[in-house]
C-alpha cells in the first residue's frame, strides 16, 4: 500500500474522531443544563454522524464527520418544585443525556483516535526505515 495513502486514510479518521469527541464533550458539559423558562426544553443531546467518500487524489475511501443531529429521545423529568424551570406540577425537564453512555462513547472515540495515530506513526517509521535502506 502507498505510504501517503495510509497516512491520508488515518488522518481522515483522526479528524472524524476529533469531531466526535468534541460533540460528546459538549453533551457531557450540558448534562445538567435545564431550560431558562418554566416548562421549556433543556439542552438536547447531539449525535455525530459519519460518512465515507472516495477521494480521487488519494484514490481511497476517506471518512469524515457528517451532520450533527439532535437525539429525538424523550427528556427526563425530575421533581424540583423550587427550580425556576419547573412546570406547574413542579417537574423540570432534564436533558436526554446518560453521562455514563457519553463517557463510554468518549473512551471509544479516544481509542479509535489513538489507533489512527498509531497507523500514522507506524507508516512514518516504515518510510524512515525505507529511506535508511536506500541510503545504504
Amino acid at each position: 500500500m502507498d505510504f501517503l495513502k495510509s497516512i491520508m486514510i488515518a488522518a481522515s479518521g483522526l479528524h472524524a474522531q476529533s469531531g466526535r469527541m468534541r460533540v460528546i464533550s459538549e453533551n457531557i458539559a450540558n448534562a445538567d443544563s435545564t431550560a431558562r423558562t418554566p416548562g421549556g426544553d433543556p439542552y438536547r443531546r447531539q449525535v455525530p454522524t459519519f460518512r465515507s467518500h472516495f477521494d480521487k487524489k488519494v484514490e481511497a475511501n476517506l471518512v469524515e464527520m457528517g451532520r450533527v443531529l439532535p437525539d429525538k429521545s424523550d427528556f427526563r423529568m425530575q421533581y424540583e418544585p423550587g427550580n425556576p424551570a419547573a412546570d406547574a406540577n413542579g417537574y423540570v425537564k432534564m436533558p436526554n443525556i446518560n453521562s455514563l453512555m457519553e463517557v463510554t462513547d468518549l473512551q471509544q472515540a479516544q481509542r479509535s483516535y489513538q489507533a489512527n495515530l498509531n497507523v500514522i506513526t507506524a507508516t512514518r517509521e516504515m518510510v524512515t526505515k525505507t529511506l535508511d535502506i536506500l541510503k545504504a
